[in-house]
């Protein structure tokens, strides 16, 4: 998500947590004192310490245009704007991937809306993807919502970079917001789905999905840990104007920061990072804070001034234009 888009700005209470810095010894211990910090192509993005960010590097295409059945309501498809719109290319997703490699395009996220049972139709692109890799080499995420076996199977061949999905815990933010009649146990099989396969698994876990409030946060962690992801990526509800989730609360700081703690300590040997989707303002700062200082190992978009932070941490900061936990080799 962008935040150009018009955002509610809900009221926020200071942290009075203090992070254990045993967090930050968790990510030094296991990644030798690196930070990340990522800027996919979704939108243009310049701080005055970020200057290096190419929306072409890594590019976002839907295979349904903006066109979704389940129409979330922390979404109403506004994720899918701005993407591009492979329907009806000449030359299909691969002559797509083909002009984009000519630019300078190093990776893409294959996306789109999702059918009615939460699933976003892949399979039919499978073809083009094993070519992307072989012949033009390009990095490639997928989000696959909820992926069956028969794709699962089919991804498995492509040699994929991540497969990115959310993962849900709560029976009533299944229903109420992504409208499907699947439970949490079906998210559970997808992660077990997936690690069969082998396939390179990113769940995200959006903190405050149920309208604001945090409810299946902690029992989707428990899920995730039993099958120990390539990267994890929080993010944190955006309450954006035209959907479902104007809402007057948001998750505290101090409740951000100690899932924060939770999820570094419940991971230790997992990237963690903080993912594109939070509010925007003054608070991003705070929570990109937070994210440091709790040993994640890298934040998406960074507010300005983390780089600077970080650095003060005692930090290695790298910089990548592509979405969470890509790796161009």
């Amino acid at each position: 998500m962008s935040d150009v888009l018009p955002l509610y700005a809900p009221r926020w209470q200071p942290a009075t947590i203090a992070m254990d810095p045993q967090c930050a010894h968790i990510r030094k211990n296991h990644f030798d004192n690196k930070i990340t910090f990522y800027a996919p192509g979704l939108k243009s993005y310049k701080t005055s310490e970020y200057s290096c960010h190419s929306v072409q590097e890594f590019v976002s295409i839907s295979v349904t245009g903006e066109n979704c059945a389940l129409s979330c309501e922390h979404c109403k498809t506004k994720s899918l704007h701005g993407m591009l719109d492979v329907r009806g290319f000449e030359g299909g997703l691969f002559g797509m991937c083909a002009q984009l490699a000519q630019k300078g395009t190093r990776g893409v996220l294959i996306s789109g809306g999702s059918d009615i049972h939460g699933r976003v139709p892949l399979l039919k692109h499978i073809p083009d993807m094993i070519r992307v890799r072989r012949e033009l080499g390009l990095a490639i995420r997928v989000h696959p919502g909820l992926p069956d076996e028969q794709t699962c199977a089919a991804l498995a061949e492509v040699g994929l970079d991540g497969v990115m999905l959310d993962i849900i815990g709560d029976q009533e933010t299944i229903t109420e917001i992504y409208h499907l009649k699947k439970t949490p146990a079906d998210y559970e099989a997808v992660l077990e789905r997936m690690h069969r396969y082998k396939l390179p698994a990113i769940p995200h876990i959006i903190l405050g999905h149920y309208f604001g409030e945090m409810r299946g946060e902690w029992a989707a962690l428990d899920m995730i840990k039993k099958y120990p992801p390539k990267t994890l990526v929080l993010v944190i509800l955006m309450p954006l104007q035209g959907t479902g989730m104007v809402v007057e609360k948001l998750p505290t700081l101090d409740e951000i920061g100690r899932f924060f703690d939770l999820a570094r300590r419940s991971l230790p040997r997992t990237p963690i990072i903080l993912g594109c989707a939070r509010p925007m303002g003054p608070i991003k700062l705070e929570i990109d804070k937070l994210a440091i200082d709790a040993g994640l190992n890298g934040v998406a978009y960074p507010a300005d001034g983390m780089v600077s932070y970080a650095k003060e941490q005692g930090l290695e900061p790298d910089f990548i234009n592509a979405c969470c936990g890509v790796s161009w080799t």
